[in-house]
């Protein structure tokens, strides 16, 4: 029966594990949050100028039912 250490290519490890460069590695971890909070951020302003947009139109169509004015199910045509 073989133990552990003897199935693992330990040697193979040590090998890989010596190529890691320190700082190169933290670096990569910094860009990664500083883009990942870069991606949340464009995100959250898609959203909260979508809602924004949609508060507006609907109040605008509020306003207009509110005077008594038409309000246009569709695109508007150009008058002829």
């Amino acid at each position: 029966m073989t133990t552990l250490a003897e199935r693992l290519p330990l040697d193979e490890i040590t090998a890989q594990a010596r190529q890691v460069r320190f700082w190169r590695s933290v670096l990569t971890l910094i860009l990664a949050l500083l883009f990942g909070a870069g991606w949340l951020v464009a995100k959250a302003f898609g959203v909260t100028w979508l809602a924004g947009c949609w508060c507006f139109v609907a109040a605008r169509q509020g306003w207009r039912a509110g005077r008594g004015a038409s309000v246009p199910s569709g695109p508007s045509t150009p008058p002829r």
